[in-house]
């Protein structure tokens, strides 16, 4: 197993179905708690190995949940209120190196994680197809990228840091 991907890279292609749109909000909706689950009975010794070697710290995976999606909410909201606008890229690896990363007790961003999906999932659930089809551009990556796609891809996500957190457990029995 690439401990870097436990389940994968996320791979879709075609038209996004409405049943798999909502299939992919449910996963929005359900992170959180399996966020928590992940990391429960965890002590802060646990919360601070790395899921893989030279990976992040299971603390900063979590922070970077919270990060991550409140990044990609915003995203959200400017492609929704903007035409195509080009979003504001961040380095991920830097702000995961932040003592709030670091050192913040992971409470915090799932708290953060809980009330921006429950946000979230009722924005996602209210659009139309058209809204779904709306864009917006990232010049880092240099691509164009429909909100039906970016559900799907932050579906993923979630489910791809709990795998982090989860494949560690498994193979170091804690």
């Amino acid at each position: 197993m690439d401990f870097r991907y436990p389940i994968g890279k996320f791979a879709h292609t075609g038209e996004v179905t409405q049943a798999q749109r909502k299939q992919w909000i449910l996963d929005i909706a359900e992170l959180p708690q399996q966020a928590r689950e992940a990391v429960k009975g965890l002590s802060e010794e646990q919360l601070c190995m790395p899921y893989r070697e030279g990976g992040w710290m299971l603390k900063q995976v979590i922070h970077h949940m919270a990060d991550s999606h409140m990044n990609s909410v915003i995203r959200f909201k400017l492609a929704l209120t903007e035409d195509t606008p080009a979003i504001r890229p961040y380095d991920e690896t830097r702000w995961a190196e932040l003592s709030d990363s670091r050192e913040l007790d992971i409470e915090v961003s799932l708290q953060l994680l809980a009330a921006l999906h429950q946000r979230w999932t009722a924005l996602l659930n209210t659009l139309s197809d058209e809204d779904y089809a709306k864009q917006f551009y990232h010049p880092a990556s240099k691509e164009t990228m429909r909100l039906d796609y970016c559900v799907g891809l932050y579906a993923w996500h979630g489910k791809h840091h709990v795998a982090h957190i989860t494949s560690l457990r498994s193979r170091t029995g804690i």
